[in-house]
């Protein structure tokens, strides 16, 4: 509602999830695609990615709850040009979509802080050297769904699955399932995983 009473903004097409989104995207063709990362189906890195796959151009803003450094790091190299966090006054919002139809880009306040306080830190998160694939993966595994889920919703094979899977493990620099769990929830990815199959 708030894009609807903007002059010089226009609501094209709206989706409730990735493969939607997609299809969408490629019918419509619109200037600026405004995502969640949190969707059914194909997650928001999977559906940036395979837009950015088919137009290059594509102009991507995530607008989401995830106010964490790794994820707009994520979305950016998946092709994103801007993130905001839900948080955010709707200024923010409209600043952004702005910004990145002007192909410059844009992140909230929040986010700009969380990535500030990563680097004073000097410890960049471990999950940051993983592709965006790979992270959409972790994520999925996180939230507790099978190989053949993830299989299904990637459109890839069970093996894909389970040799990404390995790769994030070696990647990581730990040996099974248990350790990697432990691993995302003192980075916080677990909690946010679970938080996202609760809500």
């Amino acid at each position: 509602s708030l894009l609807q009473k903007q002059p010089r903004l226009r609501v094209v097409a709206e989706a409730t999830d990735g493969a939607t989104a997609y299809r969408l995207f490629k019918e419509t063709r619109p200037d600026i695609v405004i995502t969640d990362l949190t969707m059914n189906g194909l997650g928001g890195f999977e559906t940036i990615k395979r837009i950015r796959q088919w137009d290059p151009a594509a102009r991507i803003l995530v607008f989401t709850m995830h106010l964490n450094a790794t994820y707009a790091v994520q979305a950016i190299r998946a092709g994103a040009k801007g993130y905001v966090t839900k948080s955010s006054p709707p200024e923010e919002l409209l600043r952004a979509i702005f910004e990145v139809l002007h192909g410059r880009t844009a992140t909230s306040a929040d986010i700009d802080h969380e990535l500030a306080l990563s680097h004073i830190a000097g410890e960049a998160s471990a999950v940051e050297i993983l592709t965006p694939r790979e992270f959409e993966i972790l994520r999925m595994l996180l939230a507790e769904q099978t190989t053949e889920k993830i299989a299904e919703t990637l459109h890839v094979s069970p093996k894909t699955v389970a040799n990404t899977r390995y790769l994030i493990k070696s990647k990581l620099g730990v040996g099974s399932d248990i350790e990697l769990v432990r691993l995302a929830l003192r980075q916080r990815y677990a909690l946010q995983a679970v938080a996202e199959r609760i809500g």
